[in-house]
């Protein structure tokens, strides 16, 4: 009982000092400002976004807004237009929703994490059927690679 209780408390300390309050700020940040970009901004530029992270820097000054969007080309530069006029409207918006001492500067950035796990999982899988080709077997990380993504989809 005794054991299980130190544990337990070494468990919750250690998890308390992992989860930065950046860390809380940015998730905090990251709902708020899916919803502002989904129910308040009006302008037509703006549309088909998704919110896929933030990062705010250590001080709460500057917060990094991640978003995808399914255009591409022209359509895109214009959707990052408008979230880059929209900026300013969004920051006020959260002053209202958030209990900050510093509301932080909102820089909208493309998320091309997506893009490039997709490229990662294409190289395993050229790696894959390279291996097969030849007939020799891939190496094991990339068998431990290739089972995740099949065992993901």
């Amino acid at each position: 009982m005794l054991v299980t209780g130190l544990i337990e408390a070494a468990d919750q300390r250690m998890s308390k000092t992992t989860y930065k309050r950046a860390d809380r700020v940015a998730d905090q940040i990251r709902m708020e400002v899916a919803d502002i970009l989904m129910r308040k901004i009006k302008d037509p530029r703006v549309h088909a976004v998704t919110v896929t992270g933030v990062e705010v820097t250590a001080d709460l000054r500057i917060a990094h807004v991640f978003v995808t969007t399914m255009e591409t080309g022209q359509a895109e530069q214009e959707v990052f237009a408008g979230l880059s006029k929209a900026s300013g409207f969004v920051r006020a918006e959260l002053g209202r929703r958030l209990t900050l001492r510093y509301l932080p500067e909102v820089i909208f950035k493309k998320d091309v994490s997506g893009l490039r796990g997709d490229r990662i999982m294409r190289l395993l899988d050229g790696l894959h059927e390279h291996a097969e080709r030849v007939g020799t077997e891939p190496p094991p990380y990339v068998q431990d690679a290739s089972d995740r993504a099949g065992s993901e989809s």
